[in-house]
C-alpha cells in the first residue's frame, strides 16, 4: 500500500502536468499561424509516435520492471517542454509533440503494470485502477483551468517551461519512491494456482483475442474527436478559460464514479458495456441535442469514462490470467495511442462534412455491438473460468 501511495502522489504530478498542456496548445498553434487540419495532425502525432514506444515497452517492462522506465518518461518529457518554450514555427512544434509522444509512451503500461503487480485478488486489483484512476481525474479536474490561468499570467513560454521543470522534478521523486523490480511480488511469491496460468503461456501467444482492443481504439478515437472539438470551438476563438473549464466538466464527473469504489465488485465487462452505451449517447446529445447545456453534456459524459477506464484495466488483468502484464496494457497503449492519432486527424478533416460527435456515436455504438458479440463467443475461445 505504501509502495501505492508514493505511486499515486508522483502520478498527480505528472497528470497535472499533462492536462494543464490540453487547453493551450491549440490557441498555442493558431498564435504560430497553423490552420486547423495542421492542429489535428499536431494532436495526432503525439498518439502515433506513441506506437514504438509502446511495441518496445510490453516486453521490456516484462523483463526489467517498472521502475527505469517511469523515471525515463517523466524526466525526458519535462526535456522536451523546456525546448517547446523556445518554439516559433509550426514545424517545430509538431517534431517536438511527436518526440514527446515517445517518450511518454512507457509511463502508462510501466504504471498500470506496477500497480497490478501489487495485488492478485481481483477486487484488490480493481481497487488500485480505480485509486489510478482518482489520482489521473483529480489532476485533471484541477490542471486544464490552472494551465489557462498561467498562461495568462506567464504567457506560452513561461507556462511550458514551469511545467517541464515539474515534469522533472517528478522524475526525481519516482527515483527517490519506486521500488526496485527485486522487491516487487514475482511468480515465486504469487500462490500456486495464479502461478499454473502464468506458465504455460509461451512468448509468441497472447492470452486473449486480439479484437477486444477494438474497445480502447474506439474510446480514445472517440475522446480525441471530443478534444480536438472542444478547442476548436467558435473557430478556435473561444476563451482558453472557458475550455479549461469544460475540461475540467469532464473530470468531474469521471470523479464522482470513480469515488465509487463499491462498483469495483461488480463484472468488469458489465461495466465497460454500460459505460460505453452511455458515452455513446453523449455524442449523440452533442451532435443533435444543440438545446441541452454543453456542460452537462459533459459531465455525464465524464461520469462514463470515470466507470470505463478502472473497468477496462480490470478486465485485461481478468482476461489475461495475471500474466504478461507489460505486453497487455502496452498493446492497450498502442490501441489508445491509434484511435487518439485517428481522432483529430478524422475531425479535422471531416468536420465541414458530418459532426465528428456524430461519427464517434456511431463509432461507439459499433464497439459496443462487437463487445456485447464477443461476449456471447467467448466461451468458445476464451479457457474455462475466464469470462467478459
Amino acid at each position: 500500500m505504501k509502495t501505492a501511495l508514493w505511486l499515486y502522489l508522483f502520478l498527480f504530478l505528472a497528470y497535472f502536468d499533462l492536462h494543464a498542456q490540453h487547453p493551450v496548445l491549440t490557441p498555442f498553434a493558431l498564435s504560430l499561424g497553423a490552420a486547423p487540419a495542421f492542429i489535428g495532425w499536431m494532436m495526432g502525432i503525439y498518439a502515433l509516435t506513441h506506437l514504438p514506444g509502446n511495441l518496445l515497452a510490453g516486453s521490456l517492462i516484462d523483463r526489467h520492471g517498472s521502475r527505469r522506465y517511469i523515471i525515463f518518461s517523466l524526466t525526458a518529457a519535462g526535456i522536451i517542454l523546456l525546448f517547446q518554450a523556445h518554439v516559433q514555427l509550426p514545424w517545430q512544434l509538431l517534431l517536438l509533440r511527436s518526440i514527446s509522444g515517445f517518450v511518454l509512451a512507457f509511463l502508462s503500461p510501466a504504471c498500470l503494470a506496477l500497480l497490478a503487480s501489487l495485488s492478485v485478488n481481483p477486487v484488490t486489483q480493481g481497487k488500485y485502477m480505480s485509486g489510478h484512476g482518482v489520482v489521473h481525474t483529480l489532476a485533471s479536474v484541477l490542471s486544464p483551468a490552472a494551465g489557462a490561468i498561467i498562461v495568462a499570467q506567464s504567457g506560452y513560454s513561461g507556462t511550458f517551461v514551469g511545467l517541464g521543470w515539474l515534469l522533472i522534478f517528478t522524475g526525481v521523486i519516482a527515483f527517490l519512491t519506486v521500488p526496485r523490480p527485486a522487491r516487487l511480488p514475482t511468480k515465486a511469491r504469487l500462490p500456486q494456482k495464479v502461478t499454473a496460468k502464468a506458465e504455460p503461456l509461451p512468448q509468441e501467444s497472447f492470452p486473449f483475442s486480439l479484437r477486444l482492443y477494438m474497445v480502447p481504439f474506439t474510446i480514445a478515437c472517440c475522446q480525441g474527436m471530443l478534444f480536438f472539438e472542444i478547442s476548436l470551438r467558435s473557430g478556435g476563438h473561444a476563451s482558453i478559460l472557458s475550455t479549461g473549464i469544460l475540461f475540467s466538466a469532464v473530470s468531474m464527473g469521471a470523479l464522482v464514479t470513480l469515488s465509487m469504489l463499491f462498483l469495483n465488485q461488480y463484472s468488469p465487462g458489465k461495466r465497460v458495456a454500460v459505460a460505453m452505451f452511455i458515452l455513446a449517447l453523449c455524442f449523440y446529445a452533442l451532435a443533435a441535442a444543440h438545446t441541452l447545456p454543453l456542460i452537462g453534456i459533459l459531465l455525464v459524459l465524464g461520469m462514463a469514462k470515470g466507470l470505463l477506464f478502472p473497468a477496462l484495466s480490470s478486465l485485461f488483468i481478468e482476461r489475461s490470467g495475471g500474466a504478461a502484464l507489460g505486453r497487455v496494457f502496452s498493446y492497450q497503449s498502442i490501441a489508445m495511442s491509434i484511435g487518439s492519432f485517428a481522432g483529430p486527424v478524422a475531425a479535422g478533416q471531416l468536420r465541414g462534412h458530418t459532426s465528428p460527435y456524430f461519427i464517434a456515436f456511431l463509432l461507439l455504438m459499433a464497439a459496443l455491438i462487437g463487445l456485447l458479440t464477443g461476449k456471447q463467443n467467448s466461451a468458445k475461445v476464451m479457457p474455462s473460468g475466464i469470462q467478459l
